[in-house]
């Protein structure tokens, strides 16, 4: 059935239930969701790949990974004591790693150096006001993708290097 179509069928079946004096009842609000939790970070070396998983509780929210020049934590612009030539920022909103008491949710690490054939580092950066990021150290400019994996919630960030098994 075509748009044009649709819209007149809809609008006339609208205009008799009105005329019969029923009225159709507003959809309810949609239910809020509760920001997610961030609750660990992890990583491990693969044949063709270095992998960054961060899981969550509740729902996996948007997620931007972007190069940066260098890293800071979020709010004081402190430089993060990650070695590396090439940075990756990872962000995810709405997101917090802290429950509502202020009592923190991540049992991961903060900083850790990292020995993987491109990941050298991670750290968490920030968890402020409904974002939370992390940065990555690589020593080469890093390829990646990324992706979503459910049941348990998690962000996935994949940096691909050459084969290292063969």
């Amino acid at each position: 059935m075509n748009h044009f179509r649709r819209r007149r069928l809809v609008a006339l079946a609208t205009g008799a239930l009105l005329t019969a004096g029923i009225t159709l009842a507003a959809p309810a609000p949609a239910a809020v969701r509760p920001t997610p939790l961030v609750v660990n970070a992890r990583w491990g070396g693969h044949c063709t790949y270095d992998r960054i998983v961060i899981d969550l509780r509740g729902y996996v929210p948007r997620a931007t990974v972007a190069r940066v020049p260098r890293l800071v934590h979020d709010g004081s612009g402190a430089p993060v004591p990650l070695a590396g030539k090439h940075y990756l920022q990872i962000r995810l909103h709405p997101a917090a790693a802290h429950d509502r008491a202020g009592e923190s949710t991540y049992r991961g690490p903060k900083l850790v150096t990292i020995r993987l054939p491109r990941l050298k580092g991670l750290a968490l950066t920030g968890d402020f006001e409904g974002y939370v990021t992390f940065g990555a150290a690589f020593d080469a400019k890093p390829a990646f993708s990324s992706f979503t994996l459910h049941r348990p919630e998690r962000f996935v960030l994949d940096v691909s290097h050459r084969d290292v098994c063969r």
